[in-house]
């Protein structure tokens, strides 16, 4: 504790003493900025956002040069999420190096709304319903804010490697698929032309970023059923497999894909556990058909696309069941099936798909990045780009606790950090004559978070985690200020 304390009142700074600073070297190393100054603000910034996530700047920075600094960073024009994510790209590339085996990229698009006097200054989203007139006409109005799409990088065991791709945008006019009825066929509207050009992009730039275009495997949910995305991956070397809900034609084109399935016998039967709307543990029992077939490309499309073979996996409950939806799963993937076993791994592989609805989830209610009252859209990407990087680390923790239980706690902690935990939450006799690991000390974490850590209880989830590191940042924080008070 003693080599501890010295090497605390060696380090100089603010906050960048922190072990989440520390922690996150690699994460902000990368990034790349046309001035030294910016580079060392950005890394200011985020010991600072991370140190009370989720607080407003002011509070983050504590005084009006650090605030006025901040505001500054985010709105100087030399500064964007890819000069802030080019290290955290170059961490998740190294990150899937260093593993073996496949890695699931998982796409999903996600909005944050803001209430503005002024929407023009941030952007438009969509129209919203908010009751009706006395003549009984809808009353609506307009919904600023931002759209992010982004493509996470996880193992097949759901440890999130970092973000792969990201894009953000707003819409200036509403020219959604309603407005276009009756003058003409959406379908024909060239993709690059539409937003769903987002999907591919981000395809191509996860696969290009972590160069090994075979092991990937692109999940996404219904919105990414997109016959030019079936093509680019295809182009690319590339894998995909995509929740369907197009029914296209097949083979000859005298039947669609449901006739086609529809004759296909059950090959394999699959059992779960899901939760009803209570959050009750049940066990579904899923008919699982396969079957691969010649996919056509949309009609006015068949010039520009080529037909694929592709497999069709359907996976549906036979029976309707109580307290819940039933689960009826059709997904549609270039990569081999050829038994019940394959079929189902890639089943798995789509249920990791839920993984970035919950780091947008984190982006949103731990980082609270829909909190921000900054005026423009520029710097509020920067900014939520800078919590995309802070939501990786809290989501990576979680999950390594989950993945790697018993590695040693100097994989996530600072040594500093370890002596905390223990002083903070005391080891039982049994763990002090025990080796030391990861899923102890987090769970010491987890409890300065409101984590109980009853026997039955599953390991601690994102939010402990969240509220607990910022609580051990605190006393972190306060621990660097009594040794230097000490020392002097």
């Amino acid at each position: 504790m003693v080599e501890v304390f010295q090497d605390a009142l060696r380090i100089p700074g603010e906050f960048l003493a922190s072990g989440t600073a520390v922690a996150l070297d690699k994460e902000l190393a990368g990034s790349r900025f046309c001035d030294a100054r910016l580079g060392r603000r950005f890394r200011r910034l985020v010991g600072q956002l991370a140190g009370r996530l989720g607080q407003p700047i002011p509070l983050a920075c504590q005084d009006w040069a650090n605030t006025k600094a901040a505001y500054r960073f985010l709105s100087n024009g030399r500064v964007n999420e890819w000069s802030i994510l080019a290290g955290h790209f170059q961490a998740t590339k190294e990150r899937a190096v260093a593993t073996e085996g496949p890695i699931l990229v998982l796409h999903d698009t996600t909005e944050f709304s803001y209430t503005r006097e002024s929407v023009h200054a941030i952007g438009l989203l969509r129209k919203g319903f908010v009751g009706r007139d006395t003549a009984g006409q809808p009353r609506l109005h307009t919904v600023c804010g931002i759209l992010m799409h982004s493509s996470l990088a996880v193992t097949v065991e759901g440890l999130p490697l970092g973000l792969a791709a990201i894009k953000f945008w707003t819409r200036s006019k509403f020219k959604g698929t309603n407005a276009l009825r009756g003058k003409i066929n959406p379908a024909r509207v060239p993709i690059e032309a539409k937003e769903s050009i987002r999907w591919l992009e981000n395809v191509q730039r996860s696969t290009a970023l972590l160069g090994e275009a075979a092991r990937c495997i692109h999940i996404g949910d219904r919105e990414s059923d997109i016959y030019e995305l079936f093509c680019t991956a295809e182009a690319s070397g590339t894998n995909f497999l995509v929740r369907t809900c197009v029914d296209r034609l097949a083979d000859d084109g005298k039947r669609t894909i449901a006739a086609v399935m529809r004759g296909v016998k059950v090959k394999a039967v699959h059992r779960i556990e899901v939760r009803d709307g209570k959050g009750e543990l049940a066990e579904a029992r899923l008919e699982v058909k396969y079957y691969k077939l010649r996919v056509l490309p949309p009609i006015g499309k068949h010039k520009k696309y080529p037909p694929l073979v592709l497999t069709v996996i359907h996976a549906q409950e036979a029976a309707t069941p109580t307290g819940r939806e039933k689960i009826d799963w059709k997904l549609i993937t270039n990569l081999p099936i050829r038994s019940r076993k394959d079929a189902v791994e890639k089943l798995a592989w789509y249920a990791c798909r839920w993984k970035i609805e919950t780091f947008h989830k984190i982006l949103k209610s731990g980082c609270r990045a829909e909190a921000s009252k900054l005026r423009a859209a520029e710097r509020i990407v920067n900014l939520i780009a800078v919590f995309c990087i802070l939501s990786w680390r809290i989501f990576w923790i979680t999950m390594m606790n989950r993945a790697a239980p018993t590695a040693s706690p100097l994989v996530v902690l600072t040594a500093l950090e370890k002596e905390l935990g223990d002083r903070l939450v005391p080891s039982n006799s049994k763990q002090r004559h025990s080796k030391p690991t990861l899923s102890r000390y987090l769970t010491k974490i987890a409890r300065l978070g409101g984590y109980l850590a009853r026997a039955k209880d599953p390991p601690p989830g994102n939010t402990v985690m969240w509220r607990g590191l910022s609580r051990l940042t605190d006393i972190e924080l306060g621990f660097h200020i009594g040794a230097q008070l000490v020392g002097n």
